[in-house]
């Protein structure tokens, strides 16, 4: 599910499962978790670039599997323990990354194929990729601090449409907003963002590391305190009538009808 190539100090992984429009099911949050340290600790690797395999970046979590974990009725402990080995444990290892982080957003992006994005230190689309996080269409709560990083690389007007809307945003407009650094055509996407990991990877591996703590270490408790609002906020989420709602609506391939949901939900 995850490739990997190494050319000049870069480490490539290319989320690889297409027919799922490389949404993230439980083994992949686990193997791009493990890709990430293991990156991080080889001491021949200086720059790790991420991007997606077909017509998406990252569809998100699987909603086939979280679906099925709602229906099952898990309980609040089996919850727990699913976040623990699989989403949460993807976002620990992207804030414990201290190598230059660069994505290569080649196409559709959903989730935390989008939340993950605060967490990069450089980010390149291409042309025609579409963006959108659809916590409220899902009836749940942010994710991955994207409450916090989001506004932080956008402003707050931009991230509330973002984040509030559950709308497709553009690859020109998240340019534009500051959400990725560079707009791409297709075919270059890959090859300039390799280009510029290349040239941050021929400089001293124990300087990156410096430069990207001394930004990002400003912020960690911002970022912790803002992952244990939104991790408790979708637990309580998480099965209510909205999300019950949302999920039979994607299995059912109809529109969901929040309109008939009790009061405040």
């Amino acid at each position: 599910m995850l490739e990997l190539h190494d050319a000049d100090r870069v480490r490539t992984l290319t989320l690889n499962r297409p027919d799922a429009l490389n949404a993230f099911n439980g083994a992949l949050y686990k193997e791009l978790a493990a890709a990430l340290a293991a990156a991080d600790a080889d001491p021949g690797i200086a720059v790790v670039l991420l991007t997606g395999r077909g017509r998406a970046f990252s569809a998100g979590t699987d909603l086939v599997e979280m679906a099925e974990m709602v229906a099952g009725g898990s309980d609040e402990s089996a919850l727990s323990d699913t976040e623990e080995h699989g989403f949460n444990l993807l976002v620990d290892a992207l804030i414990a990354f201290s190598k230059p982080l660069v994505a290569a957003v080649n196409g559709l992006g959903l989730g935390i194929g989008v939340t993950l994005l605060g967490f990069v230190d450089l980010a390149f689309i291409a042309e025609g990729a579409r963006l959108k996080c659809p916590f409220t269409s899902l009836g749940v709560a942010p994710e991955a601090a994207s409450s916090f990083l989001i506004p932080r690389l956008v402003g707050h007007q931009n991230a509330a449409w973002v984040l509030l809307s559950s709308e497709w945003i553009t690859a020109e407009q998240a340019h534009e907003m500051g959400l990725v650094w560079k707009l791409c055509a297709p075919d270059e996407l890959v090859p300039t963002a390799t280009e510029h990991a290349t040239r941050l990877a021929a400089l001293p591996v124990s300087s990156l590391r410096a430069v990207k703590r001394a930004m990002t270490e400003p912020v960690a408790q911002l970022v912790a305190e803002a992952r244990r609002r939104e991790n408790g906020m979708f637990a309580e989420l998480l099965g209510g009538p909205a999300n019950t709602e949302a999920l039979s609506a994607f299995a059912e391939g109809r529109l969901p009808d929040f309109t008939a949901l009790p009061d405040g939900a």
